[in-house]
């Protein structure tokens, strides 16, 4: 049973290397790729009729993602339109390959058809929102026989860019701010638990999976809880705690987008350092996160360790 078992992967396994059949050919240096260059130059810069003439009077352009089987692409006239919306509406245009993919060209053999493959990105800037868009896009364009123009084109992109540059267009709201709030009285707990050395107290309005960021260290190195209780330690053994002093107001932001609770302190730290006697002053800035429960689940300092050297 073994043995014909065996004999049985055998024969598939040549059956499907009798599958293969070539199509056409990859091209990395091609006509077609000099055509598309040109012309995404000529969009760039803002040379329309140049563009246009690339392209047939019957082109189409596709999202490569739509799921409208009865839509047949837009115009030749609509495609040189949003482009010039984008010269119109953003500042520092332009196309550049997405490296370090690099396009091809493909002949296939079926069919007779040259299409070249592409993954690019635009940058822009928009003119009256400012919103940047820093974009990945990838092309698949269908040449005619000499490779003098673009019959048609799909096009797969990121549409979410699109939204963040509709809703950056109007005034909105994002939740409400508050003077006053039960959250802004747990930070001043928090805060003023610090100050008195009363760090059970301080550390039981934290959340168990809090996590905490300090300006000076690198970008995204978070800490834990355990690991903030070892470096406030460490500090205090440094420098003793003379008083902290609220600055202005904290405000706290109840956003709508994101459902995220913030609480935004400043705060002067009187503090004198142990080793030799100086008095400092610290500044420093905090952005705090609460949970549903109203436990702190995040919190980010802000301020110049240059201060404490």
């Amino acid at each position: 049973m073994k043995n014909i078992l065996f004999l049985l992967i055998i024969f598939s396994s040549f059956s499907l290397l009798a599958q293969k059949s070539k199509n056409g050919t990859v091209y990395k240096e091609h006509p077609g790729l000099s055509l598309i260059e040109t012309f995404n130059d000529a969009l760039v810069n803002g040379d329309f009729n140049k563009a246009a003439s690339l392209l047939e009077d019957d082109f189409k352009i596709r999202n490569g993602v739509g799921t409208n089987k009865d839509f047949k692409g837009w115009s030749k006239t609509q495609f040189m339109n949003n482009m010039k919306w984008w010269h119109n509406n953003f500042d520092y245009f332009s196309i550049e390959k997405d490296l370090p993919a690099y396009p091809d060209v493909i002949e296939y053999k079926q069919g007779n058809q040259t299409w070249v493959q592409t993954w690019e990105r635009i940058y822009a800037v928009n003119k009256d929102n400012g919103v940047k868009v820093d974009m990945p896009f990838h092309r698949l364009y269908y040449l005619n026989d000499d490779y003098t123009r673009i019959k048609s084109a799909f096009e797969y992109a990121n549409q979410n860019v699109f939204n963040a540059l509709n809703d950056n267009n109007y005034e909105r709201t994002n939740g409400t701010i508050y003077i006053n709030h039960e959250y802004i009285n747990t930070v001043r707990k928090v805060m003023y638990a610090f100050e008195n050395a009363d760090y059970e107290k301080a550390y039981s309005h934290f959340a168990d999976n809090a996590s905490f960021y300090d300006v000076n260290d690198p970008w995204g190195a978070n800490i834990n809880l355990d690991e903030a209780k070892k470096r406030n330690e460490g500090l205090l053994d440094k420098f003793e705690i003379l008083g902290f002093e609220e600055i202005g107001y904290p405000d706290y932001l109840d956003y709508e987008e994101g459902n995220s609770k913030t609480v935004l302190s400043w705060w002067k730290f009187r503090m004198k350092r142990k080793s030799d006697g100086k008095e400092i002053l610290l500044p420093i800035h905090y952005s705090h996160r609460f949970n549903d429960k109203g436990k702190i689940i995040g919190s980010t300092a802000f301020y110049s360790s240059k201060h404490m050297d």
